[in-house]
């Protein structure tokens, strides 16, 4: 089968190589899975070039979620073959290939309301979305939620989950054309952080009170200006770096405006609290159905791109979800 395989650390569309490499066996409670998309994400590429908080051994597979159909299942895995799951693969092997394996814990039945690529790209960001906005930041109707990044993977889902818990969301990006997407995901304002003042638009957009909760993948400069028009008893969900800058919060700041900051770490609950990844996958299933969220996919790519699609997301170039099809 082929696949794509990192020997090295460096640039996603230097180091991945598409090689021929022999099909998996699944050992005990795992599954062989044929890959029917792959999502790409941000970790990716951070994977590539040895920037994760994970470092697999060499070579290894990026890709950390998928949508697959189950080719066969090793000793205790009790999904049938043919069945159509979401799951994170376990690196080093990961999705970014024909055919992967996957913890059977940990695969999810894929919702039947989404096609292939848009339940790929439904786990972690939606995951990391609900659990930010709901368990963290507790967010209400009513409420005004401001999203940094909002035409990108991450940020694009908490735009619709804001919209689907009641909330007022203003979205943040970058360009007229993520101004587009954000505004066809259901941002009720966008601001443009090129050409807008971020703090002006949020403090005029909520008569100067400022946002109560803030979704922040991005870190750095996003931070500073989020803390500038926070709430009174508002929540900042710190998701990620993507800027590479990691703010140091002034405690004192946040003593003197009575706001608080929340990290966000989902990978934790998958062991800490794996009974609410479940019913959380139970909810996101049932807002899907709704109609409620849908993932944005704005490119769907062969598996010969897959290098490729990993850069251009770490550029910060792409809009909504990228997907690799092999």
């Amino acid at each position: 089968m082929k696949a794509w395989r990192v020997h090295r650390n460096g640039e996603p569309r230097e180091v991945m190589r598409l090689e021929d490499i022999p099909d998996p066996e699944p050992g005990p409670g795992e599954l062989l899975v044929r890959v029917r998309a792959a999502a790409v994400n941000f970790p990716d590429a951070l994977l590539c070039r040895g920037e994760y908080q994970v470092r697999p051994p060499f070579p290894f597979t990026p890709g950390v979620e998928l949508c697959g159909e189950v080719l066969a299942a090793g000793e205790g895995a009790e999904q049938a073959p043919g069945s159509r799951v979401i799951a994170q693969p376990a690196l080093p092997m990961g999705g970014f290939a024909e055919r992967t394996l996957v913890g059977a814990a940990t695969a999810r039945t894929a919702p039947e309301a989404l096609d292939d690529a848009e339940a790929a790209a439904l786990h972690i960001g939606y995951q990391t979305g609900w659990f930010g906005l709901h368990r963290r930041a507790r967010i209400q109707p009513g409420e005004t939620l401001l999203v940094h990044a909002a035409a990108g993977g991450v940020g694009s889902a908490a735009v619709q989950l804001g919209k689907a818990a009641g909330a007022r969301v203003i979205g943040v990006v970058g360009g007229e054309s993520k101004a587009r997407t954000a505004r066809e995901l259901g941002c009720d304002v966008v601001v443009d952080r090129r050409t807008d003042d971020i703090v002006a638009a949020v403090k005029e957009a909520t008569d100067g009170r400022g946002a109560d909760v803030v979704y922040d993948p991005v870190g750095g400069d996003a931070y500073a200006k989020s803390v500038k028009c926070i709430a009174f008893e508002g929540r900042i969900v710190v998701v990620g770096f993507a800027s590479g800058a990691v703010p140091t919060p002034g405690l004192n700041h946040a003593l003197i405006k009575n706001y608080s900051v929340l990290g966000l770490h989902w990978g934790l609950y998958n062991t800490k609290d794996p009974a609410a990844v479940q019913a959380c996958h139970e909810e996101l299933t049932s807002l899907a159905a709704d109609g409620a969220i849908k993932p944005y996919i704005s490119e769907r790519v062969p598996l010969t791109d897959g290098a490729n699609a990993v850069q251009r997301v770490f550029d910060g170039i792409t809009t909504g979800r990228v997907v690799v099809e092999p």
